[in-house]
């Protein structure tokens, strides 16, 4: 594979990329490609892990070392499932470990791969090296920059409530050195903390490294709109991700057809509009990731099957109101049903069946 197929392969799809000029050198010199993306203990797998191990397999692909932090101190601080290190440690291991191995295999990624690091076990092999890098990144960075970087928690500034939350962002940064990863990976919600490492990767005497930024998949339920400065129609990401505690704005990775079909059904899908619409949301980034067909499947009267070889011309149709909202839910319902059979097979065994009942008992709680 050639220096400008890696790059293309690792860049795919992706938001951002803090910066192509410095991965074009990154993979130029030949050193050694190494990534990682933190993962909170935090629920249940959805949709969006098999959006991301489509990425995943990517780099892969590229050649690169993939890591994922298994973060449960992150959990313990963002006060997530019941509270305590005890539990997010366990339930990474138990549930969440092998929740996105199953969404690998569903993406067709290799899952034997990963290196799965789990937080607290990876700090205290580090011990006072990693407490030192981490307070480190702290005296390179502002109080006011922290504080707005908390947002990567999936909290308002204003739900910062203690004092060990600020540290969260700190320790994000910090991981990113220890592991000595080149290629820091997260969704566009983590933005904030991938520039607070690559401004304090000078004094810290580290490599600057590499930000990718995936898409964020838009949860089912209709989405909160607000205007931005501009007086532009934006929408509240928040609030639109998809979410443990609003089970209807997600597609579980193992839920039955029937709970997918009752899920796809009921989403917000105006007709017509292709502008924070969840459905076609999830077409194009989802379904439409590499390059496939969509066969929707219809009565003659309303114009019969149609194929289409890729997302413009679905939107199109959808725009002019060529196709129905509801002809095309059962074509996605169809497809995820299909997508994620390896995840409920996966969890079929006995002892992944009892970490998945316990993660719905835990989550069930907040």
């Amino acid at each position: 594979m050639t220096n400008e197929e890696k790059f293309i392969l690792i860049t795919k799809n992706l938001e951002e990329v803090l910066t192509p000029e410095e991965l074009k050198s990154l993979i130029e010199s030949g050193t050694p490609l190494r990534h990682y993306i933190g993962m909170e203990i935090s629920g249940k797998g959805h949709t969006g892990w098999v959006f991301l191990m489509h990425k995943i397999k990517d780099l892969q692909d590229a050649g690169v070392q993939v890591q994922i932090l298994l973060a449960d101190w992150h959990t313990w601080l963002n006060k997530k499932l019941d509270g305590t290190l005890e539990t997010a440690k366990k339930t990474a291991g138990s549930y969440f470990k092998e929740a996105l191995k199953a969404a690998a295999i569903c993406a067709g990624a290799d899952p034997e791969k990963i290196n799965f690091v789990l937080g607290s076990e990876f700090y205290e092999k580090m011990g006072s090296d990693y407490w030192a890098k981490m307070i480190q990144v702290a005296k390179a960075t502002t109080v006011s920059r922290m504080i707005r970087s908390t947002t990567i928690m999936g909290r308002k500034e204003t739900e910062i409530s203690d004092t060990a939350m600020l540290i969260y962002p700190a320790m994000q940064a910090a991981d990113i050195f220890a592991l000595k990863v080149n290629i820091a990976h997260a969704g566009t919600d983590q933005r904030n903390v991938h520039v607070v490492a690559r401004e304090a990767a000078a004094q810290l005497g580290e490599q600057k490294p590499i930000a990718i930024h995936h898409h964020l998949l838009q949860g089912l339920t209709e989405p909160i709109l607000t205007t931005d400065e501009n007086g532009k129609r934006v929408m509240d990401m928040e609030a639109a991700k998809m979410s443990k505690s609003k089970p209807e704005s997600a597609v579980f990775i193992h839920d039955n057809p029937e709970e997918i079909k009752r899920k796809v059904n009921n989403a917000f899908c105006p007709e017509g509009e292709v502008e924070f619409n969840p459905i076609l949301d999830w077409v194009k980034h989802l379904i439409f990731y590499n390059p496939t067909t969509l066969t929707i499947c219809r009565p003659e009267k309303w114009g019969g099957d149609i194929t289409y070889q890729n997302y413009e011309d679905l939107e199109k149709d959808y725009k002019e109101k060529k196709l129905h909202p509801q002809d095309l839910k059962i074509a996605v319902a169809e497809w995820l049903i299909a997508k994620l059979e390896p995840a409920r097979k996966y969890f079929e065994n006995p002892s992944r069946k009892a970490a998945l009942e316990e993660i719905e008992r835990l989550t069930a709680r907040e």
